[in-house]
């Protein structure tokens, strides 16, 4: 067990910033202290919380109740001494060095040696924030995003002295509050803002030597990037004098190539006003533009990697969840082309008398490789993480490839068994389901066909291995990503994960071993009600039923995934034959009597049981062709062995994709809608 283990938090600023990683903290379920100078601070700042909840009472995200326990959760003070039961403390102050020292220094007065100091700085070294504690080895940076109840990234910043055990503290506490983070070096710019603000810089460099107006500037980013908003758009956003600022501060810590253009700086200290986005775009600009805003950041993001500031996978997840761009500075160096990337950031820094990166310099034909599963260590385990949070890590054939390589290599070097897990808020969301839509738009559905027998072998594997696999299930667990689950010999959840098998609702069944390992850990009665249903269970509910063999806190979940390895293998599961827990006693008995057409028919009575209602009323939704199949599946594979039951799930797999239910129950996802399935479980 950590000496760190954070569950109250408190925020250090009420400003715009601060008062939104507060909400989210709260939205999460967690209590927490928002702590100002004054008390009309700390009111501005409750305020501003209480006009954003209203806010998404007004467009439905929240229930006026949610809002109303969110606000709960909040508690505002000017009373510094409230600090001292808290177990973590964020600092959002205005950004200046001496300000934030002067509050750290406040904070080691006031707060326990075990609470963890966070300061969420965009400019400063976190090691010169940390050196005015007496206690330095908890002081690390968490570098939120605007707006920060929104925007999923954090950058998680260790300086030199910080404690790995208030890293990983600090790590889980973003995980449990939904948060994607990603791992810093404590430098300049951190990650996203090293290649951004640059971004931004190089725009109004484009403006000052008169290559183009700003609304064709604008124009060229959005097409040249696939964004919604252009580099003069986003400043106006998020305000001109943060750009200046922050360019000022590279530029001095870095290089004069990082320092503000002088129309910005004339925007920001003689106009003092947003830039003018009026005009039509000249597209015979774009080459040009385009050109060299790429060259910036193919420049930059490959240096840092360079510098060991960050990874090539981090560099592009941050720019994907943080910025929203839809590709990350290295997705893009591949999709031009290396040899192209080469060219256009050799003329940044041949402007700039700057060497270009060895990353880009030594780059082949086939671009940057970019590991969408990372192998790496969580003593005492080899660990195995699939890393596309943005997509859910959803699996694809690139990711299924790639999860096959390292899990083999884990289980080859692993001594004490390996740990699967995923960052961000999914463990695995389940199979990418554009990649099935487009393959049967396209007739090809051998791909899928062959995508699903590679999966199967993949989960194969991890049971035929003689070390110990165990899933971290931090949050959400859909369909494959159950299934992969599954396959595993112990599931570990954190109290936010979930569990289901949503494919019935979408025309197919799950084809992953969970029409099979489903039954042999909860019972075929259960296993039924689940995937006839699509009722998704919260991480407690799983462990009643035996889905889920542990639940434990965030920051407990690499622990516990290392006692269960513990217990080497899992035994050879067989189906239990009585329920687990009373309180799922009715389900287990009305799925264990009745069929699918017997309960769509209405012969089997759910008797004014609620629970059993909802489950019906839940499977008249469903397509009739996909529960059926399910059925079929579930009783012809109760008495086979394992191995053999499998087999079942890739024999039936051409005809519940032909049926038209399957592209349409797809689609529906894919767009956002309820299906209209030919055949319809109720009509």
């Amino acid at each position: 067990m950590s000496q760190y283990e954070v569950q109250n938090f408190a925020v250090i600023g009420a400003g715009n910033m601060g008062s939104g990683i507060a909400q989210k903290i709260a939205t999460e379920g967690f209590p927490v202290l928002l702590v100002d100078l004054d008390d009309d601070k700390v009111e501005n700042g409750l305020q501003t919380i209480r006009t954003l909840l209203e806010q998404g009472v007004e467009r439905k995200i929240f229930r006026p109740q949610q809002a109303e326990a969110i606000l709960g959760r909040i508690e505002g003070t000017s009373d510094w001494q409230r600090l001292a039961d808290v177990d973590m403390v964020i600092e959002a102050v205005f950004e200046d060095l001496d300000v934030k020292r002067l509050v750290f220094q406040r904070l080691s007065d006031v707060t326990r040696a075990d609470c963890i100091l966070a300061t969420n700085t965009s400019s400063f070294f976190v090691r010169e924030v940390a050196e005015v504690t007496p206690n330095p080895e908890r002081v690390l940076g968490l570098h939120y995003f605007f707006h920060p109840a929104k925007n999923r990234l954090v950058e998680v910043i260790a300086h030199d002295g910080t404690d790995p055990a208030a890293y990983a503290a600090a790590w889980a506490a973003q995980e449990a509050l939904g948060k994607t983070p990603i791992d810093s070096a404590d430098a300049p710019g951190f990650v996203v803002n090293r290649y951004f603000v640059p971004w931004l810089n190089e725009a109004v460099r484009l403006l000052e030597e008169g290559v183009a107006d700003i609304a064709t500037i604008d124009w060229a980013a959005k097409k040249a990037f696939d964004i919604g908003m252009g580099p003069f758009e986003l400043m106006n956003v998020t305000g001109v004098p943060i750009a200046m600022h922050a360019a000022t501060t590279l530029g001095h810590q870095l290089h004069p190539f990082y320092l503000p253009a002088a129309r910005l700086q004339e925007q920001v200290n003689v106009h003092q006003v947003n830039w003018d986005l009026s005009g039509d775009a000249d597209q015979s600009k774009y080459d040009q533009i385009a050109d060299r805003l790429l060259g910036v950041v193919f420049y930059i993001a490959a240096q840092l990697v360079d510098e060991g500031v960050s990874t090539v996978e981090d560099s592009d997840i941050g720019a994907r969840v943080g910025l929203r761009w839809s590709q990350g500075p290295f997705q893009l160096i591949n999709q031009v082309g290396a040899a192209r990337a080469r060219l256009l950031a050799e003329a940044i820094t041949t402007r700039w008398e700057l060497p270009l990166p060895k990353l880009l310099a030594d780059a082949g034909d086939a671009g940057i490789p970019i590991h969408l599963v990372a192998l790496g260590d969580r003593p005492p385990l080899k660990s195995v993480w699939i890393n596309r949070p943005d997509a859910m890590n959803a699996l694809n054939p690139a990711v299924t490839d790639q999860l096959a390589s390292a899990l083999d290599m884990a289980l080859a070097e692993a001594e004490h068994g390996v740990v699967l897990g995923g960052s961000g808020k999914a463990f695995i969301a389940g199979a990418d389901i554009k990649f099935f839509v487009d393959h049967l738009r396209a007739d090809t559905f051998a791909q899928i066909q062959e995508f699903t027998e590679r999966g199967q072998q993949l989960l194969g594997r991890i049971g035929a291995a003689t070390q110990p696999v165990v899933a971290r299930v931090q949050g959400l667990a859909l369909g494959g990503g159950a299934e992969t689950a599954l396959a595993c010999d112990w599931i570990v959840a954190s109290p936010k994960a979930s569990l289901g098998f949503p494919e019935t609702g979408i025309g197919i069944y799950p084809g992953l071993g969970g029409t099979q390992r489903l039954p042999r850990r909860i019972g075929l009665p259960l296993a039924k009600y689940l995937v006839y249903s699509g009722q998704i269970l919260g991480a407690r509910q799983a462990q009643q039923i035996g889905l889920v063999d542990e639940v434990v806190p965030f920051g407990d979940l690499d622990a516990a995934c290392a006692t269960a390895a513990q217990r080497g293998k899992a035994p050879a599961r067989s189906a239990p034959v009585t329920c687990a827990h009373a309180d799922w006693q009715p389900l287990w008995d009305f799925f264990e009597q009745y069929s699918v057409d017997q309960i769509l028919s209405g012969e089997a009575d759910p008797c004014g049981v609620t629970v059993l209602e909802k489950a019906v009323k839940k499977m008249g939704h469903k397509s009739y062709n996909a529960l059926k199949q399910a059925e079929r599946l579930f009783d012809e594979g109760a008495a086979l062995q394992l191995d053999a039951a499998l087999k079942l799930e890739l024999r039936d797999l051409a005809e519940v994709f032909a049926h038209a239910d399957a592209l349409e129950g797809l689609s529906a996802l894919i767009e956002g809608r309820r299906p209209s399935f030919q055949s319809p479980a109720l009509t």
